[in-house]
């Protein structure tokens, strides 16, 4: 995906004009909500699970070398093989090279923002290997030629008629005057297609949700069966996955999926959930022959051990951007890369630079929702200042912005001066705006006027107010 978050300003413009992604932000944006709080206040001991969650991932990212070494072990001992991959590069060349040894022309693919991350689709497909997508949002979103919105829904951005549109202009050996009447319609219409594909396939790549290093397992969660064809038909299966996916033991694997469905999309467990361990064994009925873990690092291990660590917690339930106002009004792709919301707006910057990314951790009006719905208790919006703040020491924010904090510094650090600016811009300000009630624009404040009015000031200061109470 051509990352383009240096554009968001325009990005956010465009998306708030889009009639079609406004109409299915609009339908969608309840359901997520009102399916987590129900699910939430089924489970009493959600947030004591919230903390063990926390404590797994904390207690794992403090130990992350002895944890993957344990897993890498445990891999080579059921058969299966570990590529340890530092960048994008390592492990597109690493997934082509298997393709290439096992002669695969076709591969299909179970849903994976680490394969968005890395690009690898095209990058295979400049290799004359032909991927396909296998997920529903997935296919829909390769047919359209379109990066994913969302994390766990990627067509979150489409409404029913922009898939009977697509499905008519990609499928043109079916009937053209053929009728949906209904979207299982359009679910059938997948199957027909991807079924001939799960047959064909040589290889199959799927993300992982966890790694358990206890038993070199890879845990996927899906609520389509594609993802299990895509890793037990062909003759091998490559799970691609980074490095903080890794979790000790099973038992901890579990806890962390009681609290990621839930978070996710309301349910007490996704329709699908697959533990893979090596490859097939004598006597399985099915199975690949071979088993690849394609191990990512790609600025991770940079992370480890700085301000930036708590973000390796993350388990990718989406929770994050499923409840903030601004990923609700301008929709995933307005963010320009493979991973929207808070929890993009955080990790953007490190795998791309702050230079490139810089506006991301300014998306935010910092309520704190994000935080308070995030299953592992991530403190996104602290993190989002540690990026803010590292972009103001680079010189990186605006020269306005600079020259505006400056300013208000300058008065903050006197509080006499500060109380009588303040009193006179107000009594100012209520003067002239006391007519109409707002002003439609004011200097210094464009940004928010272009949007809005902002209303004029009624009365005294806080601070004189504060003073008069405190005297009465």
């Amino acid at each position: 995906m051509l990352d383009t978050s240096q554009s968001f300003k325009e990005n956010a413009a465009g998306a708030m004009a889009n009639a079609g992604l406004q109409k299915a932000l609009a339908r969608a944006k309840p359901q997520f909500h009102a399916k987590r709080a129900y699910a939430v206040a089924a489970m009493p001991e959600f947030e004591q699970l919230r903390d063990e969650a926390k404590a797994i991932k904390d207690h794992t990212l403090s130990h992350l070398d002895h944890y993957l070494e344990r897993y890498e072990a445990a891999v080579l001992a059921s058969g299966g093989h570990v590529h340890w991959c530092k960048t994008a590069e390592d492990a597109r060349a690493t997934i082509l090279k298997i393709c290439r040894d096992a002669g695969a022309q076709t591969v299909t693919k179970g849903k994976s923002m680490v394969s968005e991350e890395i690009g690898l689709n095209e990058y295979l497909e400049r290799h004359q290997v032909t991927p396909v997508e296998t997920d529903l949002g997935e296919y829909i979103l390769q047919l359209r030629n379109e990066p994913p919105s969302h994390i766990i829904g990627p067509a979150f951005h489409l409404n029913r008629e922009d898939w009977e549109e697509s499905f008519r202009k990609a499928h043109t050996d079916l009937p053209a005057d053929r009728v949906f009447h209904e979207r299982r319609d359009i679910l059938t219409e997948a199957r027909i297609k991807l079924r001939e594909k799960f047959l064909a396939a040589d290889v199959g790549i799927t993300g992982a949700n966890f790694l358990i290093a206890e038993t070199g397992s890879s845990v996927i969660v899906t609520n389509e069966g594609n993802g299990d064809l895509t890793q037990t038909l062909p003759r091998i299966h490559i799970a691609l996955a980074t490095i903080e996916k890794i979790v000790p033991t099973i038992e901890d694997c579990l806890s962390l999926l009681r609290v990621l469905a839930r978070s996710a999309t309301g349910q007490d467990m996704s329709v699908y959930t697959t533990f893979s361990t090596g490859g097939r064994r004598p006597g399985d009925l099915d199975g690949p022959q071979e088993y690849h873990v394609v191990l990512l690092d790609n600025g991770r291990s940079n992370m480890v051990g700085t301000e930036f660590q708590d973000m390796l917690r993350c388990i990718k339930c989406s929770a994050c951007m499923n409840h903030c106002p601004v990923y609700g009004a301008v929709g995933g792709h307005a963010y320009g890369s493979v991973y929207p919301g808070p929890m993009g707006s955080v990790l953007t910057p490190m795998l791309v630079g702050v230079e490139q990314a810089g506006l991301l951790p300014n998306a935010s009006t910092f309520c704190g929702k994000c935080e308070s719905v995030c299953p592992v208790k991530i403190p996104l919006t602290g993190l989002m200042r540690h990026w803010r703040e590292r972009e103001f020491e680079r010189h990186l924010t605006p020269q306005t912005m600079r020259t505006g904090l400056g300013l208000w510094a300058f008065f903050a650090k006197r509080p006499a001066l500060y109380r009588v600016a303040t009193r006179l811009a107000m009594a100012a300000m209520g003067l002239i705006g006391r007519k109409r009630g707002s002003f439609s624009s004011l200097p210094l404040a464009g940004g928010w006027t272009k949007g809005r009015d902002m209303p004029a000031p009624e009365g005294e200061t806080f601070f004189a107010r504060y003073a008069r109470s405190q005297r009465s």
